[in-house]
C-alpha cells in the first residue's frame, strides 16, 4: 500500500469511528475536516472503501445516510453506509499506535494530528517530536543551501526561499509550544499520581463532627 494510500485508509477508519457514514458523507468530512484531502476524488475513496470491506474493517449497509432520514425516491437507488467493525477498530487503534517517520511527514502529520483526541499521550509526545527533528533537518538543508546560492538567486527567488524558511521556522515554534504543554500535562499527571491526597481527605476529624 503506498503511503497516500494508507493515510486515506487512516483517515476513513477515524471518521467512521465517529459515525457511520455514506461515501458522499465521507468524502465531503475528507474535504472539509481534513484539508490534505480536497484533491482527492471517488476514484480514489471507492477503492479504498472497497478494500476496508474486503479487510473485514469496514461493513457495508443499504439506507438513506446518516444524515438523511427520508425514505428513498421510487426509482432512487439507495445509498450505502459504512460502518466500522470491532476488528476495523483494532485496526484504526493499531494505526494510531504506529510513530515511525511517515508519521512526521507532511501529509500523514495533518492527519494524525487531526485524531490526537484519540490519541494517547505518549503517542502523541513521540509524533511531535518526530515532526519537530524532521523539520529541524529541513530546516538546516534550507539554510545551507540558501547560504550556498544566495549570490546567484534573483530578489523574487530568494524571497520565495525565505518564505519557505520562515514557514518551516513557525512550525517549529508550534511544535515546541506543543510539547511543552504536553511535558506540563504529563508532569501534573504524575504529581496526581504519586499521591496528592484528594480535597475531601485534608478535612479532620473535628471538622466533619461539627458538621
Amino acid at each position: 500500500m503506498s503511503r497516500r494510500s494508507g493515510v486515506l485508509e487512516f483517515a476513513v477508519l477515524g471518521l467512521l469511528r465517529e459515525s457511520p457514514m455514506h461515501g458522499y458523507e465521507l468524502r465531503k468530512r475528507l474535504n472539509t475536516s481534513l484539508g490534505v484531502f480536497r484533491a482527492f476524488s471517488y476514484g480514489s475513496l471507492y477503492p479504498c472503501l472497497k478494500e476496508l470491506v474486503r479487510q473485514g474493517w469496514l461493513a457495508e449497509e443499504t439506507g438513506s445516510g446518516a444524515e438523511d432520514s427520508r425514505a428513498p425516491l421510487a426509482g432512487r437507488r439507495a445509498r450505502i453506509v459504512y460502518r466500522l467493525t470491532a476488528e476495523g477498530k483494532e485496526r484504526f487503534e493499531e494505526l494510531l499506535d504506529q510513530t515511525g517517520p511517515d508519521a512526521w511527514e507532511d501529509e500523514h502529520f495533518g492527519v494524525r494530528f487531526a485524531f490526537f483526541g484519540q490519541t494517547s499521550r505518549d503517542v502523541r509526545m513521540r509524533v511531535l517530536e518526530g515532526r519537530r527533528s524532521r523539520l529541524e533537518e529541513r530546516l538546516a538543508k534550507m539554510r545551507a543551501s540558501l547560504a550556498r546560492t544566495r549570490e546567484k538567486l534573483d530578489t523574487y527567488t530568494l524571497e520565495l526561499q525565505r518564505h519557505g524558511m520562515e514557514s518551516v521556522e513557525r512550525e517549529v515554534r508550534w511544535l515546541n509550544e506543543l510539547i511543552e504543554s504536553e511535558r506540563e500535562g504529563r508532569d501534573r499527571n504524575d504529581q496526581r499520581g504519586r499521591g496528592a491526597t484528594p480535597e475531601r481527605d485534608e478535612r479532620s476529624p473535628s471538622d466533619e463532627n461539627d458538621n
